[in-house]
């Protein structure tokens, strides 16, 4: 077994979960966990499909079964099985930059849908993210980097429980600390200069959001996380789906 393939214990976590079992409809998958380690192979190393070993199979049909998956919801399903069990003493936002590899700007008449953004320093991504108390991922949105930390709060926190939600100073808004308020948990978020009453966060409290920040740090060990190289956002979000579930069987 290579270093970036599932453990046994880890593929009788995920097994069940995926589809093409005996018990399902139509044919069933008896190569899951192949095609699953092929998949974790390019997540890893940010490796082109073509150049996929050719134990897993022809890169083409894993490539096609990937973009399947992706738009099943697959893997984002796998990924919210694995995350159910949740600590929401916290709540936690934050966001990271990823840069783009020029192919995700490349395609021949393709609809437009790579979550691209321009900056000085190139095409880049932004992925917001809402974590637990340990940092653990729960929800996240795919968006190009000029759009706002804040703008994205209402969607994670959409349906969400938790004492407390901890974020920078960029989420700090009339409406956001609203928002919070009506889910019944306290807003602990540095204030803006510009507000003309401070309201000051829990400093204790506050000290624990390095946690998203960490996981952000152990995310982009996934090179296919770390850098854009996908041409559609469906593709790149199902690589962040596997990542997050891959931190969560460990």
């Amino acid at each position: 077994m290579k270093r970036y393939e599932l453990s046994e214990a880890q593929w009788a976590s995920v097994a069940s979960l995926l589809p093409g079992k005996a018990s399902d409809p139509g044919r069933t998958g008896s190569d899951n966990r192949l095609f699953v380690n092929g998949c974790l192979r390019v997540l890893r190393f940010g490796a082109h499909w073509r150049d996929l070993p050719d134990r897993y199979g022809k890169w083409k049909t894993v490539h096609r079964r990937f973009s399947r998956w992706c738009h099943a919801g697959v893997w984002k399903q796998v990924f919210e099985a694995l995350t159910a069990d949740r600590d929401n003493k916290y709540l936690m936002l934050d966001s990271t930059i990823v840069r783009a590899h020029q192919q995700a700007a490349s395609g021949k008449g393709e609809a437009k849908d790579q979550a691209l953004g321009r900056s000085r320093g190139g095409l880049t991504t932004k992925i917001h993210m809402l974590a637990d108390t340990l940092g653990r991922l729960l929800r996240f949105i795919v968006t190009a980097r000029q759009i706002g930390d804040v703008t994205q709060a209402p969607a994670l926190l959409k349906g969400q429980e938790g004492h407390a939600v901890l974020a920078d100073i960029a989420y700090d808004s009339n409406a956001l600390h609203a928002i919070i308020a009506q889910i019944g948990a306290e807003a602990v978020i540095p204030s803006n200069r510009t507000r003309k009453i401070i309201i000051p966060p829990d400093a204790i409290a506050y000290k624990q959001r390095n946690r998203i920040e960490q996981r952000f740090n152990r995310l982009k060990h996934f090179r296919r996380v770390a850098t854009h190289y996908e041409r559609r956002t469906v593709h790149f979000s199902g690589f962040v789906f596997l990542a997050a579930a891959m931190l969560g069987l460990r």
